[in-house]
């Protein structure tokens, strides 16, 4: 199932005295506080997955100026009123910058650059890069995205003159935001990986998982991308979960839920919604996560389990009085409870959702309630509404469309707005540059003539003799890498000559093991058994190959091969029964010829646990891609726990993949160390 990605949901941040909406994916975690309201503001809009409000009720209460906050305004012109022409006196200016930077930005805007020229006569480099990011700041709030750009690359480059990495990773970050929010996904993209590079250098986790985040919601954009999202929410989940930031692990849930839920795998949806729920517990996060688990439920037709979640959500929203999210849950209940076939309860819920969508002028809601009310209507045979209702439905969709369209035409205009300015700044060098690049081509030209050509039919016959070898020499050792290691493994190691060690939060893990092994060895040479046993596994290698798998190692008679690594994906559990499937009817078949032949043969016990692993490469002269945990050791138990020509799975593979296949329950079997399992033969492919 794939569902039609629609801003179905209201983000509210007060910003000019006006509601200022927008629509988006993914949040930046992790800022919060009235001193880092800033931050959090730059590194939230337009990060938010559908349906998801991060923070929106701090950050409205942080709007409103309070009469409090009026006192902290009053004391902070008094502080800059006396305090004398120095550093401090900087930081006074930029706090009272700030403080009136949602109430009047063209004020927040001049006691900036106020601060800036202060700082340029002391020369003061800090507060000069704090000037500039407090004047881009201004300028978007203003919404004035060129001046925005201009002034945070301005102090982009004083704080890396002064080494402070943490701060450009920052800005990097912010700017990432201003690209995304502008449909630049490509510049979006760019500055959240320089961001998340230099975050790495600092070993700074939270800017890691911010950017993984955010460079994850670039990708969601596109279906074919899905899996490079969740490869960075995979690596910012347990990072997330390492510094316990409830917020972090809480989005990243949601984000790979969402994702989930959208491509219609509804097991791991509602594994990660759960995650969520638990994460968000009493977060004003927390209804969205609600709802979406509710949806889950209201898919498998479970409508008392779905109706459970969406009241959950709709008591802590009215426990919030939030507005947009007891709109969103009441036509989430109502629309289940007309799926489930109660039309007169799902009326009065689509009623409730239209009043409040009125009152809060909430387009994306009040068009929900409209088509629920529109459909309601016509099942009661009460079509004179249900008209009404289509009628209205058309008029609110007319104007999101128009809405939308104002979108793309203001992304144009900044996409041609920028590439003017920098014309602007081209025409002002491009003498120069051609006086400079003419003397400089006239010079090469006169001393590098003679001495040049000499060196070149030196040099010409060694370099053209040489090239050749080298690369048929480069060809043939990356050959020899790559059936070693995986290919973006390999890269790595080539590129930094060590290859870093990866967690994967779910990866399917296959084992085999030939039964009557030992019988055939003692009636076959050596060489005949070796000839054997290759024949077999580069059966198995061409198999896995097929379905995209991994090849770990073979140890003896045994044979493991793993999904879903290195580089992350979504089918790899049924990917992993299929090669299993055909590598039994290989087996099979050669099982037959062998006994034609009157010829030893192999039997095969096979089987497969998905769960989480570390991965990377292990030694020092004859490397070796592996993997480690739990996995690995309870795959192993499937295996030897299953029986010969079946594919024997765990039931956490089985809940992956029991939509695909037909499978058969063994209920639980005693397995070695490991206690009683719940363990399924796969019966083959679903019709």
């Amino acid at each position: 199932m794939v569902l039609k990605r629609t801003p179905d949901r209201k983000v509210s941040f007060i910003l000019n005295r006006a509601l200022l909406r927008q629509y988006s994916r993914v949040c930046r975690p992790g800022l919060s506080g009235k001193a880092n309201f800033i931050e959090l503001y730059l590194t939230s809009v337009n990060r938010l997955p559908a349906l998801l409000i991060v923070l929106a009720l701090v950050i409205f209460a942080l709007s409103n100026t309070s009469y409090a906050e009026k006192n902290e305004i009053d004391s902070l012109k008094m502080r800059v009123a006396k305090t004398r022409n120095d550093t401090s006196k900087v930081f006074a200016i930029l706090n009272l910058s700030r403080a009136f930077l949602s109430d009047d930005p063209t004020e927040s805007i001049r006691l900036a650059n106020e601060a800036l020229k202060l700082s340029l006569s002391l020369r003061f480099p800090r507060g000069i890069a704090l000037a500039e990011k407090g004047l881009g700041l201004s300028y978007y709030t203003k919404g004035d995205y060129l001046e925005t750009l201009e002034h945070w690359n301005r102090s982009i480059d004083v704080f890396d003159s002064i080494g402070d990495q943490q701060s450009v990773a920052n800005i990097l970050g912010n700017l990432g935001s201003v690209y995304y929010q502008q449909g630049d996904d490509a510049n979006a993209l760019e500055h959240d990986l320089r961001a998340m590079k230099i975050a790495e250098t600092l070993n700074d986790t939270l800017r890691i998982v911010t950017s993984c985040i955010n460079i994850g919601a670039v990708y969601f954009h596109k279906q074919a991308t899905h899996d490079k999202s969740l490869a960075f929410w995979y690596k910012a989940l347990p990072l997330s979960i390492l510094i316990d930031d409830k917020d972090a692990i809480g989005t990243v849930s949601v984000n790979i839920g969402e994702l989930f839920l959208e491509d219609g795998v509804l097991d791991s949806a509602l594994i990660y919604f759960k995650k969520s729920i638990e994460a968000f517990d009493n977060s004003p996060n927390l209804p969205y996560a609600l709802i979406n688990a509710g949806k889950v439920f209201a898919q498998r037709r479970d409508f008392t389990k779905a109706l459970d979640y969406q009241k959950r959500a709709l008591d802590f929203a009215m426990k919030l009085d939030s507005k947009s999210d007891i709109t969103i849950a009441l036509v989430n209940i109502a629309n289940t409870q007309f799926e489930s076939g109660d039309v007169k309860s799902a009326l009065s819920n689509f009623q409730k959702a239209e009043k409040i969508a009125v009152e809060t002028g909430s387009n994306y809601e009040l068009k929900e309630s409209y088509q629920g009310l529109a459909k309601t209507y016509a099942r009661l045979t009460d079509y004179k509404r249900a008209y009404q209702y289509q009628d209205l439905l058309i008029g609110i969709k007319d104007t999101l469309f128009n809405l939308d369209i104002e979108k793309k035409l203001g992304t144009l205009q900044f996409t041609f707005d920028i590439e003017k300015k920098e014309s602007q700044i081209n025409l002002l060098t491009k003498d120069q540059e051609i006086k400079a690049q003419e003397i400089k081509r006239q010079k090469l030209v006169r001393n590098g003539f003679i001495g040049g050509f000499a060196v070149v039919l030196l040099f010409a016959g060694v370099f053209f003799s040489q090239r050749n070898r080298i690369a048929k020499e480069k060809k043939r050792s990356d050959e020899l890498l790559l059936n070693i290691l995986p290919e973006e493994t390999a890269e790595e190691l080539k590129a930094t000559g060590s290859a870093k060690a990866k967690s994967f939060d779910s990866v399917t893990v296959m084992f085999t093991d030939f039964k009557n092994f030992t019988q055939a060895s003692e009636i076959l040479t050596a060489e005949e058994l070796v000839a054997e046993i290759n024949r077999c596994y580069s059966a198995f290698d061409s198999i896995i190959t097929k379905y995209g798998l991994e090849k770990i190692k073979t140890i003896g008679d045994s044979y493991m091969c793993a999904g879903g690594l290195p580089v992350s994906n979504t089918s790899h559990p049924v990917d992993m029964v299929k090669a299993s499937l055909e590598i039994l009817s290989f087996i099979e078949e050669n099982k037959k010829k062998r006994i034609d032949a009157g010829l030893p043969y192999f039997e095969l016990r096979l089987g497969i646990h998905t769960g989480p692993v570390v991965a990377g490469v292990v030694g020092s002269k004859k490397f070796a891609y592996d993997i480690w945990g739990d996995t690995v050791n309870t795959a192993s138990r499937m295996e030897s726990s299953g029986e010969v020509g079946k594919v024997n799975i765990s039931e956490s593979t089985y809940s992956l993949v029991k939509e695909k296949f037909a499978c058969t329950s063994r209920g639980h079997i005693q397995a070695k160390n490991k206690g009683e399992i719940a363990m399924y033969f796969v019966e083959g492919a679903r019709a």
